[in-house]
């Protein structure tokens, strides 16, 4: 069943959309009013760090720039605009989380958590108070209903650009009431109607994947602020032998080559980080974890795995290419073995399932060997 205009019965076609004041959000807004929807366009202010560098550098989003072409944008399109202030939800539902995951030596991907924690639950209680049916954003993804009104999560027609990953926790009562309208375009088509919407953001830079580093790296950003995360602790090989000593956990992930500081016949990755210990332990590129996984807790689009043991492929990471694998689900969590090897399988980061385009599920890395 189409994704771009279902009938809601006693609904208006009222659609509350995500406005980033970006590209992608804009042309989103622009084609749901070209499509007869009645948009209202909201803007949320989640993080504003002025003495970092979210004003100056382009590639940093969730500034007063921003929200100012977002707001022209909406102008430009005739529609409504609203800023929402979500500083204080971002910062304890996203930001905490982030730096506990690495206090915790895992490697977080917070812009999922904040798709599931924060985005959408927040468009959707506004489109309560609103009266609207929909909401929308401009993430790449697809969606299709079957005739019982359940919904499918699908990857985008352009797989460069495929952001499903990020959105398989949304759940399925949030899934129901969205519009993706970039789903079957690709990035330059976007632009493309952009130009010839004749909106001002047509050729502007794409932001930074994680929003509130502010143009900087996470490095510098934990250094900055959360330096609890950058206690020494002792550089370890698989045997236990000390090699040396590290400056934080937080600076190593799992797979990491560069920046260890160690001279040996061999390169040495690291392989394990035990935050117990603050132990940095590294090998040799074949102990890096790569053919298993356990992920818990499990998030299923449709609310249950297809089963408790089934084929499926595996991306490990955003934007990876998905690899076959077996899964085992029971007790809320999952288990995944991979027909072929996966490069450096990490805790903290998301393993998301599919079935060809359909996504099925995922959950958060706690253990790879």
């Amino acid at each position: 069943m189409d994704q771009v205009r279902r009938e809601v019965k006693g609904r208006s076609e009222r659609v509350v959309v995500a406005m980033s004041g970006g590209v992608d959000s804009s042309v989103a807004a622009m084609l749901l009013c070209e499509r007869g929807y009645e948009v209202i366009g909201v803007t949320f202010r989640l993080w504003l760090d002025c003495e970092l560098r979210s004003m100056a550098d382009p590639r940093s989003c969730c500034s007063f720039r921003d929200m100012e072409a977002a707001s022209q944008i909406a102008r430009a399109l005739g529609i409504r605009h609203k800023v929402i202030d979500l500083r204080d939800l971002f910062f304890r539902e996203v930001v905490e989380p982030f730096v506990g995951e690495y206090l915790a030596g895992r490697t977080p991907n917070p812009c999922v958590e904040c798709n599931r924690r924060v985005k959408f639950p927040v468009l959707a209680r506004l489109a309560e108070e609103m009266g609207a049916a929909w909401i929308a954003t401009g993430h790449y993804a697809r969606l299709e209903w079957d005739e019982k009104g359940e919904c499918s999560l699908l990857r985008a027609r352009d797989k460069d650009k495929d952001q499903s990953y990020a959105l398989y926790g949304v759940g399925q009562g949030i899934l129901r009431r969205c519009l993706f309208p970039n789903g079957d375009l690709s990035k330059d088509e976007v632009r493309k109607a952009a130009e010839a919407g004749k909106l001002a953001v047509a050729r502007k830079r794409e932001s930074q994947e994680i929003c509130f580093l502010s143009g900087g790296g996470y490095r510098e950003f934990l250094s900055a602020r959360f330096p609890e995360a950058l206690q020494p602790g002792p550089l370890e090989d698989t045997s236990g032998r000390k090699l040396g000593e590290h400056c934080g956990l937080a600076l190593f992930t799992v797979g990491q080559r560069k920046g260890l500081g160690l001279s040996a016949p061999w390169p040495l990755y690291v392989v394990a980080l035990e935050p117990a210990r603050r132990a940095v332990v590294v090998g040799r590129r074949e102990e890096v974890p790569g053919r298993w996984l356990r992920a818990d807790p499990a998030r299923w689009v449709k609310g249950a795995p297809p089963g408790k043991s089934f084929q499926a492929e595996l991306m490990a990471r955003y934007n990876t290419k998905p690899v076959p694998c077996r899964v085992k689900a029971e007790g809320g969590a999952f288990e995944a073995s991979c027909v072929e090897r996966v490069w450096a399988l990490t805790p903290g980061q998301h393993a998301v399932l599919f079935r060809g385009d359909e996504v099925l599920g995922g959950g958060v890395i706690v253990s790879a060997k």
